[in-house]
C-alpha cells in the first residue's frame, strides 16, 4: 500500500456558491480574489449569475465576474434573492450549482469540486430529499448514499464518519461491520488523494470506552470489531476500536473514524472553529465544503471571512502523483 509521491500537479476546481442567500456568493468571490491570477484561472464559479454580479458589484469585485470563468447556474426569482433569507427557491438554487460542478467534475471539465456553505433548512423547504452533500454527490454519481462518507479535515485532524445526519436511533440500527469497512476503505482512498499514503488509522468505538469488554453494550464487539479485524487481514495500518477521547488525547494517527456525527464534528469545530474542510469521499468525485453554515445573520453586510473557502481550495488543489500505478483498498 506504500507509495512514493514525486510532484504535484494542480487541480482544476469547479467552486459552487452554495445558498445564495447566505455568505457563499460574498466568500466565494473574496476567495477567489485572495488567490493569485495563476490560481484563479485554474476555478470555474458555479452560481446564479444575477446574486454574484450583485454580490461583486457590493464588494468591487466587477472585474473578476468579467475577467474569471463563470457558469450561471441555479437560477434563482428575483422575489426570493434576499440576503439572510431562508428561501425554499434559495435551497433549490444551492443544490442546483452544486450539482452543476459535480456533474461538470464527472465529465471531466475539472478535477474536483469546493462547495461554499447551503442551509438544509431551505432545501428541505425545497422538497429535496438531502442529508449533506455526501448524500447529493451519491445521487448524482448513481452510487448508493451509504458509499459515499464525510471526512473532516482540520486543527490537524482528519476525522470520516460511518454515520452522518441522522438520529442516533437510525444511526445505531444502519451501522454494521461492512458500513465501518467502507467508511475506512474511503478515508484511507482520499488520504491517498491528498497526499497521505498508508495513513495509520484509529477507530473509534460505539460506546463509551468502545464497550469496556462489554460492560456498556454489546455493540462494539458484534459491529466495529469484526471490521477492524478484516481490514487488518487486507493490510491496513488499523487499531480499535477504542474510546474516541483516548485515541483523541493520543493523537497518534493519520486518519480516525467516528460511528456517529458528535464524535468526529466536536473535535474537529473545537481545534478549528469555522476553518475546517468538509470532504465527500467514496464516488468518482471529489468534493469538499466548508465546516461551518452559510451564516444568514451577517449575509450581505460584506463581513463574511473567505478563510475556509481559501484553506478548502488549497486542500484540494494539490494533486499527488506517484511513480506507479495506485493500488487501492
Amino acid at each position: 500500500m506504500t507509495l512514493p509521491l514525486v510532484h504535484a500537479t494542480p487541480r482544476r476546481l469547479a467552486l459552487a456558491a452554495g445558498d445564495p442567500n447566505g455568505i457563499g456568493p460574498e466568500i466565494a468571490l473574496k476567495a477567489m480574489a485572495a488567490l493569485p491570477a495563476e490560481a484563479r484561472a485554474r476555478i470555474t464559479l458555479f452560481g446564479p449569475l444575477g446574486v454574484l454580479e450583485r454580490t461583486a458589484a457590493q464588494l468591487g469585485l466587477d472585474a473578476l465576474l468579467r475577467d474569471g470563468r463563470v457558469v450561471d447556474a441555479g437560477a434563482l426569482p428575483a422575489d426570493a434573492a434576499k440576503a439572510g433569507r431562508i428561501d425554499a427557491a434559495a435551497g433549490a438554487s444551492a443544490v442546483a450549482s452544486a450539482t452543476a460542478a459535480i456533474e461538470a467534475c464527472r465529465r471531466g471539465e475539472v478535477d474536483a469540486v469546493v462547495a461554499c456553505p447551503h442551509h438544509e433548512t431551505a432545501i428541505h423547504q425545497a422538497g429535496i430529499a438531502f442529508s449533506g452533500y455526501p448524500s447529493l454527490v451519491a445521487r448524482v454519481c448513481g452510487v448508493p448514499e451509504d458509499s459515499v462518507f464525510l471526512m473532516l479535515v482540520g486543527g490537524g485532524l482528519r476525522i470520516v464518519h460511518a454515520t452522518l445526519h441522522e438520529s442516533v436511533r437510525t444511526a445505531l440500527d444502519r451501522l454494521t461491520p461492512a458500513l465501518v469497512a467502507d467508511a475506512v476503505r474511503a478515508g484511507a482512498r482520499a488520504c491517498a488523494m491528498l497526499g497521505v499514503i498508508d495513513p495509520s488509522i484509529g477507530v473509534f468505538g460505539i460506546n463509551p470506552h468502545a464497550s469496556e469488554g462489554g460492560l456498556f453494550g454489546p455493540e462494539d464487539a458484534a459491529i466495529v470489531e469484526p471490521a477492524v479485524h478484516d481490514l487488518r487481514a487486507e493490510g491496513f495500518r488499523i487499531d480499535g476500536p477504542k474510546g474516541a477521547d483516548l485515541l483523541l488525547a493520543q493523537r497518534r494517527h493519520d486518519l480516525y473514524v467516528a460511528m456517529l456525527h458528535d464524535q468526529g464534528h466536536i473535535p474537529i469545530k473545537l481545534l478549528a472553529p469555522n476553518a475546517a474542510s468538509a470532504l465527500s469521499i467514496g464516488a468518482e468525485v471529489l468534493l469538499s465544503s466548508v465546516g461551518h453554515g452559510s451564516a444568514m445573520d451577517i449575509a450581505g453586510h460584506g463581513i463574511a471571512d473567505a478563510g475556509a473557502v481559501l484553506r478548502t481550495i488549497a486542500l484540494l488543489s494539490a494533486r499527488p502523483q506517484a511513480t506507479h500505478e495506485e493500488t487501492t483498498a
